[in-house]
């Protein structure tokens, strides 16, 4: 799906851009993934294990913008990349139409400044409109900003996955699973 760029100000005035994801932003969502990887432990993936090329995530991109109602959202704050938002559908089945999973992640120095609301917020609103009925996500048990972020916008926990994530020095972390109504 294409969203019609937006703009809009963060609290302290900043410029934010909302967009789709084009092909030219290949390089740097690869980027970004190693990057974001690299800053946090609530994330999939180790920074070394990002291993798409450029065309691999032209052609993520292209899947996204033609799909009918999965959307990836970047955000642009003073025109430097700050992050991505996602709706992603669980597929065509009728059983299973009103439910989508959304994700978002940021560079750690914008977080904490409401750029992660104002994404999500928005995010829920197209899902709504695309006829999602519910939302979920997944959140690592220790990321509390996330949480509150979260809980603040209305999803609740339904469930723990334990031993989600296994870090390499043995460690463990577990997972919320989370849901809202829209």
């Amino acid at each position: 799906m294409i969203y019609q760029e937006k703009t809009f100000s963060l609290q302290d005035g900043r410029k934010v851009v909302l967009r789709s994801a084009e092909e030219r932003d290949a390089e740097a969502l690869i980027a970004y993934l190693q990057a974001t990887a690299a800053e946090s432990r609530f994330l999939l993936r180790e920074p070394e294990e990002q291993t798409l090329t450029v065309e691999d995530e032209v052609q993520f991109i292209r899947r996204k913008n033609e799909a009918e109602r999965d959307l990836m959202l970047l955000a642009f704050v003073e025109g430097r990349y700050a992050g991505n938002c996602a709706i992603n559908s669980h597929g065509d089945k009728l059983r299973v139409l009103h439910r989508c999973d959304i994700g978002i992640a940021l560079y750690q120095e914008f977080c904490g400044q409401g750029l992660g609301t104002l994404m999500l917020t928005e995010l829920l609103k197209i899902a709504k409109e695309c006829g999602y009925q519910q939302a979920e996500l997944e959140v690592i048990a220790g990321n509390a900003p996330a949480m509150g972020l979260y809980k603040k916008l209305g999803f609740e926990v339904y469930g723990t996955r334990p031993r989600d994530l296994r870090y390499k020095d043995g460690t463990y972390a577990d997972a919320h699973l989370m849901v809202k109504m829209l």
